[in-house]
């Protein structure tokens, strides 16, 4: 009896020995787990907007090329390049516009490479009579496509990006301007305590850092290639070995994030290092073959787990002294209860039996009341929570194209303050000519931002189902708007072949461009890897329906996936790109309309997405309009 009390007691502890640390083990990765999720969101939306910012500054200078190369005096340059009046004349104004603008430099070279005018033209490191021949921004703008590098001057041997645009003349490119501006600054303005922001290349040389040891050094070691290929360039043959940072890398987890440890000064001990774990998310640089990477310190998450881990072991130790508590109790009253069990047991039987069936006619007529009241704010429930959702899908949808809508507009923006510039310094030489065409193209610019800004705004303003006749070439013109410059980035264009006059479909028109935006966006994203990728919208109608189609010329659906492709949180894109719930959303509106969504293969090669509605008669205000 001894025995087994001994084995008994020694297997308790054992197992209370097992589950402390289990519990511990469990508790520390729970707790690091959560701390560094909730840290990735955080740096989630950061790293978007170091990355927007990033864009942003490149975009705000890349129309200075194509705006210079306008300029007659410079392709007068070009057409007799040993003209020196007409050098200093260029001199000048490219000075002029490089102070106004805040470039570095801006150059006008010859088909050679050979520069003839330059803005530092009166400065010791003048580029005049340079040749950059070399360069690949000058070999890109050579042949007609826009150029793009960033490298260490080997003249002014000052860091920078090159943005480059050909000079042409009756069809002929006759020479290549060239524009230098510093991203420098944006060092400072990424200072964050706990947080170390880089940008890498595509060969993982880092070029912009908050932490000035990292400037020039590469997140691994650089292969002998990319070594060739970055001399032959000398993108940073000012830079010295451009050493390995001395990253080492560690854990990655499914969001794409990653733990590196990094050995750093100590600043308590000179000459001493220290070795500190962050964890990094990178996010790519649209346009360019960068990557932003925020390196954010875990030392307090791991701090969490530890002091989570030591509570959890607390508690589970008092749990198992309560527990040993209980069982000690236990065996003492034990032989007591069975006694008085046995002589009450025949009555608690039949009061529990009649006890059990009262309580199970009470609970069914409570849960009767309880469900029907249930189902009647479920259904209330649910059509507020279906008018939320579609229009979170719609901010969704808003968000993924708000960088490029603000493209759409820092462009014509920047245009506006050179052609003003501009129309100032023609005013003041006395060229009427050139004076009105920059103000007639300042009006189309103001127009042309007009269209943006009111599609934007029409399509992110909240609205109920109402239904109403609804022209279906105007819904299709303002997604087409929305989605344009996306379209434009990816090579990709957005064709509408209407196929009959103008139809009205019974529907809301507001939801219907949510549902178009959507079905667009999807089609561009299945050409993005075609070389001339194009989205289709066609629409017609027959006696009772409108039908629009949505085509493309990419990959297509295979029969599994079509058979899915409509439930929720579906999805074929890439892990972060999306929930899934934008072609169930958009079922489900169509579906609230009276109409349906199918899909099936186009002739162009690709899919198609039909969206049929009810047919509504033209309405009057149309009828007087036209």
């Amino acid at each position: 009896m001894k025995l087994r009390l001994y084995l008994r007691s020694g297997a308790l502890v054992l197992a209370s020995a097992m589950a402390l640390l289990i519990v511990v083990w469990t508790s520390y990765g729970v707790a690091e787990r959560v701390g560094l999720s909730s840290l990735g969101e955080t740096t989630a939306h950061r790293i978007e907007l170091y990355s927007s910012s990033l864009q942003s500054e490149l975009k705000r200078n890349e129309h200075l090329p194509p705006v210079v190369a306008l300029n007659k005096d410079v392709q007068a340059l070009l057409a007799h390049p040993n003209d020196q009046g007409l050098r200093e004349v260029v001199n000048e104004y490219l000075q002029i516009v490089s102070r106004r603008t805040g470039a570095l430099a801006i150059y006008v070279m010859d088909t050679q490479g050979l520069t003839l005018a330059s803005s530092n033209w009166d400065q010791p490191g003048s580029f005049v009579n340079m040749n950059f021949a070399y360069r690949p921004y000058f070999q890109q703008a050579l042949v007609g496509q826009p150029g793009r590098f960033y490298g260490i001057g080997t003249v002014s041997r000052e860091a920078g990006y090159y943005f480059a645009h050909g000079v042409k003349l009756a069809n002929d490119v006759v020479g290549v301007v060239a524009v230098k501006v510093n991203l420098d600054r944006l060092d400072k303005t990424w200072q964050q305590p706990g947080e170390k922001i880089l940008v890498a290349d595509t060969n993982g040389v880092i070029f912009i850092s908050s932490e000035p040891d990292w400037k020039f050094k590469t997140i691994a070691p650089l292969t002998q290639e990319a070594r060739a290929r970055l001399d032959s360039t000398r993108q940073y043959s000012e830079a010295g070995e451009l050493s390995p940072a001395g990253f080492e890398a560690g854990r990655s987890f499914p969001d794409g994030s990653s733990i590196i440890t990094v050995a750093e000064r100590d600043a308590e001990r000179p000459g001493k290092s220290v070795s500190t774990s962050y964890v990094v998310r990178r996010h790519p640089v649209p346009g360019t073959d960068w990557s932003v990477s925020v390196l954010t310190d875990i030392a307090a998450q791991r701090a969490f787990a530890r002091i989570s881990a030591t509570v959890a072991a607390l508690a589970v130790i008092l749990l198992i002294v309560v527990l040993m508590y209980f069982l000690q109790r236990r065996r003492f009253v034990r032989d007591a209860l069975v006694a008085k069990a046995a002589l009450q047991k025949a009555n608690d039987d039949l009061e529990r039996k009649v006890e059990l069936r009262t309580m199970d006619l009470s609970g069914a007529n409570l849960l009767l009341q309880k469900e029907i009241a249930e189902r009647t704010w479920a259904e209330k429930t649910l059509k507020e929570t279906m008018n939320e959702l579609v229009h979170a899908a719609k901010m969704a949808a808003l968000g993924k194209i708000a960088a490029g809508i603000t493209h759409e507009l820092n462009q014509p923006l920047a245009a506006l303050r050179t052609l003003s510039d501009n129309t100032i310094v023609f005013l003041a030489r006395g060229q009427k000519e050139m004076v009105e065409s920059n103000l007639e193209m300042i009006g189309h610019l103001a127009i042309y931002m007009g269209k943006i800004t009111s599609s934007l705004k029409s399509f992110a303003r909240k609205s109920l189902a109402e239904k109403r006749a609804v022209n279906i070439m105007s819904s299709i013109t303002n997604a087409s708007l929305l989605l344009e410059h996306i379209a434009r980035e990816r090579g990709t264009s957005i064709r509408v072949d209407p196929q009959c006059e103008s139809v009205y479909a019974m529907c809301d028109s507001n939801r219907l461009e949510q549902v178009l935006v959507n079905l667009l966006s999807n089609a561009l994203d299945a050409v993005t890897a075609r070389e001339s990728g194009l989205v289709e919208v066609r629409y017609f109608a027959d006696a009772k329906w409108v039908t629009i189609e949505v085509h493309d010329n990419g990959e297509g659906i295979s029969d599994e996936v079509a058979q899915h492709l409509f439930e929720p949180f579906f999805t074929t894109k890439e892990q972060g790109s999306g929930l899934g719930l934008g072609l169930a959303i958009s079922a489900d509106i169509i579906r609230e309309f009276g109409g349906s969504v199918k899909t099936g293969d186009s002739d162009l090669g690709g899919a198609v997405f039909k969206v049929v509605l009810p047919l509504a008669s033209v309405p009057e205000e149309a009828v007087l309009h036209a």
